[in-house]
């Protein structure tokens, strides 16, 4: 997990102050093992990184699915809440699900505009 290591750097918060939304610097914890929410947020992002990072996360994942189910009180919460996203594969994976059809390359032929009639003088 070079990528996941060397990109971020973990620590505790040296303040109990409130989250701030505003603060370009903040950051937002979660914990995939603990909240089904925080796992699915955790795909996603590893949908939309960089080829090293997204093998890391999905080594992550990966490890995270195979182990024990242990939720905190936000996961449990959390759970009854979850939309069922597993059924879906991934963009990254290629495929499409039967709910959205693959694009078409036929383009519609515009209609032809009637010349305008000429008027009498």
């Amino acid at each position: 997990m070079t990528a996941l290591t060397r990109r971020y750097v973990v620590m505790t918060l040296a303040t109990e102050a409130p989250f701030d939304p505003g603060d370009p610097d903040g950051v937002f914890v979660l914990k995939p093992w603990k909240d089904p929410a925080a796992l699915q947020a955790l795909r996603a992002y590893r949908d939309n990184c960089f080829p090293e990072l997204k093998r890391d996360l999905d080594a992550w994942i990966r490890l995270v699915e195979a182990g024990p189910t242990v939720r905190g009180d936000i996961g449990r919460r959390n759970e009854a809440h979850l939309r069922t996203s597993r059924a879906r594969p991934s963009r990254a994976a290629g495929k499409r699900t039967a709910a959205r059809p693959p694009p078409t390359t036929r383009r519609v032929a515009k209609a032809k505009k009637k010349p305008a009639k000429k008027r009498r003088r």
